[in-house]
């Protein structure tokens, strides 16, 4: 009996055992442009390890597996932790040795800290999203403890800055590593923080530093385990921000309690929780009615990494595809070499070319001291994360389409980053807020539209579909309008890209990234010699 059409052929296997930084070559380049060509040989290391079968293993376990609410211990006393699965400690562990959390805050700053740590997210998101979420709010959160912590926890410091993960529940000077979550919206309001009902009474004294008693409730709770939280409470000056620890200094367990967990689309390994505050303890950072203030800064920060999560995420679902495409062959050719399907694949490498550039760009222009780089970091930052976390949606569908049937099942890992990618769209701020803060900056700020001419005086001339596309923005930067507000983040996005591109890729690849959106009449088709080029550089050559 003749069994050959039970023998398996024509299908490729997953992507394991790769080094996801030395496969990127877009990433490999940018990193020495902006300054952190002394962090190559580590991320050749980091990308080594995470991109092996056994870091990715670890993320589909941690999502397979999620976190669960333990409210009471076996004594019956109430104690409000979260269980996580073993992978869930293993991948916290590689991400603080990594220092996503604090790397650029060390002192004397390292040059170039901002970029290399954009570049080690890049490649953690790669493997699992969900637990880059206790490192950026810690990340966020360091600078303004750095300047405003209360003196009775100036001894948490060392722990925030130290490179080792303690998920243990002990007082923070008897720990190896801390971590900061974050309560901000509640039920009534979401983004409109204003909103908020939470309130703070001093339990003696008024004041930056002070102790308030906090009743109330968050609605959304970022990392509920962490050993503390930044909290906005109502006090009689206004919105403020309050340092909510776990344990209170006497070692006892604060008043926040646990409700549930969210059942998330995705983000699955990540745990996130709605809480009560029964006269919780929290100290006061800064001068009451600063809350906002203290929030949009430390918001800049987090935004900023939904934008990086989101193209690391886009990146995988590139190599999966391009992995598959080099191997599945169709009418006896691979699907790399089919021309439409080569055309697919190289519109996204290019894609992606684009937003590595600009992305660790504004890594740079987060780290300096010049005012006019942090004005750009500024306008751009949300508007990055408007169209970079918008875009990965469609992006990780159309890998999926590469894939085919196998693309749609779980055991691709393509479900997973496509249930993944919505999130950072919404959190620290969904599109609509994203388009309102550039259009904020636009109006307040007198001198941005002066750094946008330089911006384009660098390049001008260099691509008549940017010099176009350079005229017709200006014009909308001149009344923004409101109702206009998403168009003109896109455009003022896709200015910001192609400016870089121009500048820093070779002619081939910054021409056709103009050509392809930024030309009226239209998307046009790569040429042959462009795909080449495309798909070696999306693959490490």
């Amino acid at each position: 009996m003749n069994w050959t059409t039970h023998t398996v052929f024509n299908q490729p296997g997953p992507l394991s055992q790769s080094n996801l930084f030395l496969s990127d070559t877009p990433l490999r380049e940018a990193l020495v442009r902006e300054g952190a060509g002394w962090d190559a040989e580590r991320l050749a290391s980091v990308g080594a390890q995470l991109g092996s079968s056994e870091s990715l293993e670890l993320g589909r376990l941690a999502n397979a597996h999620p976190p669960e609410l333990v409210r009471y211990a076996p004594t019956g006393d109430r104690v409000d932790d979260i269980r996580f699965h073993p992978a869930w400690h293993m991948l916290m562990q590689g991400l603080c040795a990594n220092r996503l959390h604090n790397l650029p805050w060390e002192q004397p700053a390292t040059p170039g800290g901002f970029v290399a740590r954009a570049a080690r997210f890049m490649l953690h998101a790669q493997v699992e999203a969900g637990s880059l979420c206790p490192v950026t709010m810690t990340f966020g959160a360091i600078p303004l403890l750095q300047a405003q912590m209360p003196k009775s926890f100036h001894d948490w410091l060392p722990g925030l800055m130290s490179d080792s993960y303690d998920p243990h529940s002990r007082p923070a000077p008897q720990k190896r590593g801390l971590l900061i979550g974050m309560g901000m919206t509640e039920k009534q309001g979401g983004t409109d923080v204003l909103s908020n009902t939470t309130r703070a009474e001093p339990l003696a004294q008024r004041g930056p530093g002070e102790a308030y008693r906090l009743i109330g409730h968050k609605w959304f709770f970022s990392v509920p385990q962490s050993d503390a939280h930044l909290v906005l409470a109502q006090t009689q000056s206004g919105l403020s921000c309050f340092f909510v620890p776990r344990l209170l200094p006497d070692g006892m367990r604060n008043a926040i309690r646990l409700e549930r967990l969210k059942d998330k689309l995705g983000n699955r390994a990540n745990a996130s929780a709605e809480v009560e505050f029964q006269n919780a303890h929290g100290w006061l950072l800064g001068e009451e009615g600063e809350g906002v203030r203290h929030i949009l800064k430390m918001g800049g920060y987090t935004r900023f990494d939904c934008a990086l999560g989101s193209h690391g995420q886009m990146r995988r679902a590139l190599s999966v595809a391009l992995w598959h495409a080099h191997q599945r062959q169709v009418m006896g050719k691979n699907l790399a070499d089919q021309p439409l399907m080569r055309q697919v694949l190289s519109q996204q490498a290019l894609w992606l070319e684009g937003q590595t550039a600009l992305l660790m760009r504004l890594a740079r222009a987060w780290q300096s001291d010049d005012a006019s780089e942090r004005l750009l970091s500024r306008l751009l930052t949300p508007a990055a994360k408007y169209v970079v976390c918008q875009h990965g949606i469609a992006f990780v569908a159309e890998a999926m389409e590469v894939l085919g049937g196998n693309g749609y099942c779980e055991e691709s890992e393509l479900p997973r980053l496509y249930r993944e990618m919505p999130v950072n769209s919404i959190w620290e701020g969904s599109g609509n807020v994203m388009c309102l803060d550039v259009l904020r900056v636009l109006r307040k700020q007198s001198d941005v539209r002066e750094r946008l001419e330089q911006e384009y005086e660098a390049v001008k001339g260099c691509n008549r579909h940017l010099d176009r596309h350079w005229r017709q923005l200006r014009r909308q930067l001149d009344k923004p309008q409101e109702a206009h507000a998403r168009h003109l983040t896109q455009q003022l996005y896709a200015f910001a890209t192609a400016s870089q591109m121009l500048q820093v890729l070779e002619p081939g690849l910054a021409d056709g990234w103009c050509h392809q959106w930024l030309d009226t009449r239209g998307p046009a088709t790569l040429s042959a010699a462009q795909c080449d080029r495309l798909l070696l550089r999306a693959t490490g050559g």
